[in-house]
This record gives structure tokens, C-alpha cells and sequence, in this order.
């Protein structure tokens, strides 16, 4: 992550992703010989001056003020995520370059009581680079169930929401119906992880390893977009108890930088309900749905 050319990078991209009728600005019919808005449009909406705007983009200044960054925000049309980002990507081109190898993230004793307080609904724990740092047993069936249950112990090892989405063939088909929506939005959190912490070594070197092996890894994070969801509904096929609609919700962990839970639920008296209640009685294998559906057959028929 090139922290002086990210600012400008993104001004580059959002800019060209805007139209002169986005804007309010007159179209004359003119043959317009870049995409989206030229440089001297947007700082003319956003009252900055041509050659000031340039140097932002070219990463040649690196001193614009929360009012500029919030005017340029304004002009872009930016949501209150993305100006927040626009700020974090300001502050990380004036910083001098302090990327250390920091020490591995864990999931702390309160945190694991939470986890576990939530029973039989599926949860995990976030790092700030989406790193599982920990999972209980039907988050692990949920999400995860061809991996070793104690692979989130292994810092080395530990699997990687980003990396399980574009790099892994199960994850891909659990889901399936609704993987471009799951892409973008794990696109967009990493973009405001990069934002927030540039100089992360192990968040440059994950985003780098998915744009080498992952066409589509690339081709979404060119885009410049910027993601925080809090609640997300997906279309999920589980491998041993089918399709489902479930809500994601995200909760932010006190006093971790970064960290999150992540907790699913299904709308009460659904099909989805009852096949994630399958899933936790089973244990997420193959034999423990087995035995579920056959003593509920039993049952049926005594």
C-alpha cells in the first residue's frame, strides 16, 4: 500500500466515476475526452484551486485540511463512510513510513465469554485484516466446517475471511447465489482496513497475494469503494443442510482495536431457522445430521 499515492488514487478513481449530471453540472454536448468529471470541474465544486487539486492527486501535497478533504468529500458525493476513509488516507500520506511487523492478534478472555455466550447461534471473531481469531462450534460448522476447529489457535495458520471468499472453492459455493455481494462488501472492509492502518505489513501482503491470484480480487479493488456494514443479509447453500437466508450481524469488540463479532440469525419460524438449528444439534458433520433427522422422523411417527 503506497501510503503517498493512495489520497490521490482515490480522488482519481471517484472522480471518474461521476458524471457532470451527478453533479448538477451542464452538459453541452461536448466530446469529453476523460471519464467522469475533469480536474478542474471538481475543484471548481469544491472551491479549491485547479493546481492545488493536481498536486493532490499527483501525491505532490500532503497538507489538504479536514475543510478541503470535506469539501472535495461534499463534491464527490461521498457517504459518511467514504469521507471518513478520504481523512484516514489524508492523515496516512503525512505520516513517515513506521511499518513494523506487529505482534499476532488475539481474541481476549472477555472476548472468548461473549462468544460463548451466544449458545448455539453461529459467531466469530474478526481481526482487523479479517483473520478468524476465534469461532465457536457452530460458527465453525457455519462457516468453516472442512477446516480444523483449532486452526483459529494457529496464528500462522489462522483462516482469513477475504482470502476464504476469492481463494476457496467451499466458501465460494456456501455462497454461491450471493457471492458478488459477499465479495464487494469484504472488498470494500479491507479498503477501510488499509485506510486505517497503512502500515500494516500483513494487511499489504494479503492484499497483494489476492491481487496476484484473484482477477476478480483486482478488478473490485481498483473500484476504490468503501464498505462498513453493521447488518447483511446472504443467500448461504450449507453443504449439509441447504439454502438459507440468514442476517450477519456485526458487533464491535471494546477496547480492540479492529475487532469485531460477527453473529448470524435467521428470521424465527423460517426454513432457515430450522436448518441453522439443524446444523448447531448436529455439530456441523455429516453423521450428526443424519442422527437429527432420523430421530425426527422417529418422533413423527411414534
Amino acid at each position: 500500500m503506497n501510503k503517498k499515492s493512495g489520497l490521490g488514487e482515490f480522488l482519481r478513481m471517484r472522480r471518474s466515476q461521476l458524471q457532470p449530471a451527478d453533479v448538477g453540472l451542464r452538459d453541452f454536448g461536448e466530446r469529453r475526452r476523460v471519464s467522469g468529471l475533469r480536474r478542474d470541474e471538481l475543484a471548481q465544486l469544491a472551491g479549491v484551486g485547479l493546481s492545488y487539486y493536481t498536486r493532490l492527486e499527483q501525491g505532490l501535497s500532503l497538507n489538504a485540511s479536514p475543510e478541503v478533504l470535506d469539501a472535495l468529500a461534499r463534491a464527490l458525493d461521498l457517504d459518511e463512510v467514504e469521507r471518513a476513509h478520504l481523512h484516514d488516507l489524508a492523515r496516512a500520506s503525512r505520516r513517515t513510513d513506521t511499518r513494523r511487523r506487529s505482534a499476532p492478534e488475539r481474541a481476549g478472555d472477555t472476548t472468548q465469554q461473549l462468544l460463548a455466550a451466544f449458545g448455539d447461534a453461529p459467531a466469530i471473531v474478526l481481526g482487523r485484516r479479517s483473520d478468524v481469531l476465534a469461532w465457536n462450534r457452530t460458527g465453525h460448522a457455519l462457516f468453516a466446517g472442512h477446516l480444523d476447529p483449532d486452526i483459529p489457535n494457529q496464528p500462522d495458520q489462522r483462516p482469513n475471511t477475504a482470502r476464504l471468499v476469492f481463494l476457496d472453492a467451499h466458501t465460494r459455493d456456501l455462497y454461491r447465489e450471493d457471492w458478488p455481494k459477499k465479495a464487494r462488501d469484504v472488498v470494500g472492509k479491507l479498503r477501510l482496513a488499509a485506510g486505517q492502518h497503512p502500515d500494516d505489513p500483513r494487511l499489504a501482503a494479503l492484499i497483494g497475494e489476492l491481487t496476484m491470484k484473484s482477477p476478480e480480487f483486482a478488478s473490485m479493488w481498483s473500484e476504490h469503494r468503501v464498505r462498513k456494514w453493521d447488518l447483511a443479509t446472504y443467500r448461504m447453500h450449507h453443504p449439509l443442510v441447504g439454502s438459507m437466508r440468514l442476517n450477519l450481524q456485526t458487533l464491535n469488540v471494546p477496547q480492540e482495536d479492529g475487532q469485531r463479532i460477527v453473529v448470524v440469525t435467521a428470521e424465527a419460524g423460517t426454513g432457515s431457522a430450522a436448518a441453522l438449528s439443524l446444523l448447531a444439534q448436529a455439530g456441523g458433520t455429516p453423521s450428526g445430521v443424519r442422527s437429527v433427522r432420523q430421530a425426527a422422523r422417529t418422533e413423527a411417527t411414534a
